[in-house]
């Protein structure tokens, strides 16, 4: 089936598109379209992608859902749009940051910035309706994403994967530990950040890492 995504990741991604459980993901997500608001946008479910090419991929960061509130989610793991309200995850990511490097607290939410540096902000599941957190969870898109997660362990060498919490950590098992750089902590919420999240530096190694391997750092 033809998916718009940006090309380099619907050449690896091909095959899987055209498996029974995406096709069937697909009809659902249409149609939760059609009857319920869901978020991101249509035109932003692959922003992950979008942003960030195949090629292009250094540092893999892995969310859950999307944002269920309104305006919020844009199709990349933990970050909002400008002009919305931080919500407390970010906040203590970007709390970390400060502490990590010493960078100021941005104006605002949109981690773009990170994407088109080469950060793969990706949620296990892409789509969410309306103030209903985990209502698209098991409809497809975590075998989606475990199959992208896979591919790149498999396709890559020297990626930095970034797992925050016991969820991503478990999504994260099928990495190839001999091949890339995982950073694990605590989850950012403000239920975890406290045991382990903050002091856990994980922009600093991100970018010693790379640095080490002859790849750019990425300006968090």
């Amino acid at each position: 089936m033809d998916v718009r995504i940006e090309p380099s990741w619907k050449i690896l991604l091909q095959e899987e598109f055209e498996k029974d459980y995406f096709k069937n993901l697909a009809l659902f997500v249409k149609e939760e379209y059609k009857k319920h608001r869901i978020f991101p946008p249509g035109s932003q479910i692959f922003n992950a992608f979008n942003f960030c090419s195949l090629d292009q991929t250094k540092v893999v960061i892995i969310g859950q859902d999307p944002y269920h509130g309104p305006g919020q989610a844009n199709g990349l793991c933990f970050s909002v749009a400008e002009g919305v309200r931080m919500p407390p995850s970010l906040v203590n990511i970007f709390k970390e940051l400060k502490n990590d490097l010493d960078k100021d607290i941005p104006p605002h939410g949109s981690l773009e910035r990170w994407a088109k540096q080469g950060v793969l902000l990706l949620n296990a599941t892409l789509t969410v309706r309306a103030s209903t957190p985990g209502s698209h969870q098991n409809k497809g898109w975590e075998d989606f994403t475990d199959t992208v997660i896979k591919k790149l362990s498999e396709e890559k060498e020297g990626l930095v994967f970034i797992l925050w919490g016991a969820y991503a950590q478990k999504k994260g098992s099928v990495i190839d530990q001999g091949k890339h750089y995982i950073i694990e902590s605590a989850h950012p919420s403000p239920f975890a950040a406290h045991r382990g999240f903050f002091g856990s530096k994980p922009f600093s190694k991100t970018n010693a890492y790379l640095l080490k391997n002859g790849k750019e750092a990425i300006n968090w």
